[in-house]
């Protein structure tokens, strides 16, 4: 049975032991607060005039777009300003599969409550760096490291939560679109830091009023998480799944998952492909500069990039939700986003492409973050009955990995070149560096991964199909539900 028969089963004779609860858009409300606070504190770098040249090596930077005020203000270096956006990435690895089992193990009200009080405390930490009375002098600066710290302890837990809350509190028609605004918000996070950090620090005079305006959205999120999430699962499940959202342990479940060979061809491309897009945000500037483009035309591109994914994923949410065409989703998607990187990296590499370039990061960004939400759930119906938050964490850990090793190796391929009177970059004695081979590889990657994807992914909707067994087995008055 395809997807859309088992939605239409199980639309029309939806089982009466199913109800829905309002108090479900309540949690979807606060896990997006949560998850847009916590990425406010680990934007990418889009404005590298105010590195005042300082070569940026680095996967995430928080402070990245204040970096400079941030060095003054505390009097220190801006390797260890980087250094706080650096720790995301070296935590989140290791804690990402500690992640996976609180959710799956202990369940999802701890893992958010969690999550809010570590980025809530995390949040205030970092202000006391600003407070004379809490001050240590020239060592400030670890008020800020340990508050990132355990931000970055949250990262993982409040990114993992989409489909574990999808699973258990919407039904089978809703879980696409609530995991896509749950996911959603964390790039939207993103994006709002990138505008509001410059705005709020136009110098270095400015950085206690940063730090206080993000703490309140964690401290808003922490309150309504602790005293507005006080029940584990619903009372009655959503959907029939929901009944068994955790029916296998965690040890299992990764065996299990280590031994399924779609998942494996999921994790691999789409991990590679979170991490591709990565570093496209992260070296967009560097790479358009060298061509004579400026620093606000690739802020523009980057916020286009960021918008346009945020609305395509939104639509193919939906369209998911009512079809259930996953696979033919993912593989359009991916495709389509091959195709623009293939664009960008020819039209990247001339001078005068605004238009093309503008077009080109639109289309990278509407079907590359489309494919996010879409992507996640689909993690969850090829390794049923494996937990939620096992399938998806390990694909987050899995892009973590690999965006680390595209990084090195894009930025490893690229050539110094000597000083072009166009060029816009910030440059050293050493001169600009020539991004040709680089973005030329990443094409290739996007293509390869895509094509791998396309021609080997092939999996049942495990899920769907015992939600439709079980359908049939109430309709029948049968005690004994087929496994998936």
């Amino acid at each position: 049975m395809e997807g859309g028969e088992a939605a239409g089963l199980l639309a029309e004779r939806g089982p009466s032991r199913l109800k829905t609860y309002r108090r479900r858009w309540f949690l979807l409300a606060v896990v997006c607060l949560l998850n847009c606070s916590n990425a406010m504190v680990k934007i990418t770098p889009k404005q590298r005039e105010w590195l005042k040249g300082y070569e940026i090596n680095l996967l995430w930077l928080t402070f990245a777009p204040v970096a400079d005020q941030t060095a003054a203000y505390f009097h220190i270096s801006l390797e260890m300003v980087n250094w706080l956006s650096i720790v995301y990435l070296l935590i989140s690895i290791p804690f990402g599969l500690v992640a996976t089992w609180v959710l799956d193990s202990v369940g999802l009200r701890c893992a958010v409550i969690l999550s809010a009080w570590l980025n809530m405390m995390g949040s205030i930490i970092r202000m006391f760096s600003v407070l004379k009375f809490m001050s240590l002098g020239s060592q400030n600066y670890w008020y800020l490291f340990v508050g990132q710290c355990l931000c970055a302890l949250a990262q993982p837990l409040v990114i993992f939560s989409p489909t574990k809350l999808a699973a258990l509190w919407f039904p089978d028609h809703q879980r696409a679109t609530a995991n896509m605004i749950s996911s959603m918000s964390n790039p939207l996070g993103i994006l709002i830091a990138n505008v509001l950090s410059p705005a709020l620090v136009p110098e270095g005079t400015h950085i206690p009023l940063m730090l206080g305006v993000y703490a309140i959205p964690a401290l808003t999120a922490c309150v309504l998480a602790t005293v507005g999430i006080r029940e584990k699962v619903p009372p009655t499940p959503p959907s029939a799944s929901a009944t068994n959202s955790t029916s296998q342990p965690f040890f299992m479940g990764l065996k299990m998952l280590l031994r399924n060979k779609p998942y494996i061809i999921l994790a691999l491309c789409f991990g590679g492909g979170i991490g591709m897009f990565t570093c496209f945000s992260a070296l967009l500037e560097q790479i358009l500069c060298e061509k004579g483009y400026s620093n606000v035309f690739a802020g523009l591109n980057g916020a286009l990039f960021t918008v346009c994914g945020l609305l395509g994923a939104f639509l193919l949410g939906l369209y998911v939700d009512r079809t259930r065409n996953f696979i033919e989703s993912t593989k359009v998607c991916f495709c389509l986003s091959a195709l623009a990187s293939i664009v960008f990296a020819v039209a990247s590499r001339f001078r005068d492409q605004a238009i093309a370039l503008a077009i080109t990061s639109s289309i990278f960004g509407f079907f590359g973050f489309a494919m996010y939400p879409v992507a996640m759930e689909l993690a969850v119906e090829c390794s049923y009955p494996v937990g939620e938050g096992t399938s998806t964490g390990l694909i987050f850990v899995a892009s973590q990995i690999e965006g680390v090793v595209f990084m090195v190796l894009l930025q490893a391929l690229t050539v110094r070149v000597s000083k072009d009177p166009s060029s816009t970059c910030a440059l050293d004695q050493d001169g600009a560096l020539d991004w040709t081979t680089p973005v030329l590889l990443m094409a290739g990657l996007c293509s390869a991964m895509a094509c791998f994807y396309v021609i080997f992914f092939h999996t049942d909707y495990k899920r769907l199909h015992a939600e439709t067994n079980m359908v049939k087995a109430e309709d029948t008055g049968s005690d004994d539900v087929p496994e998936a």
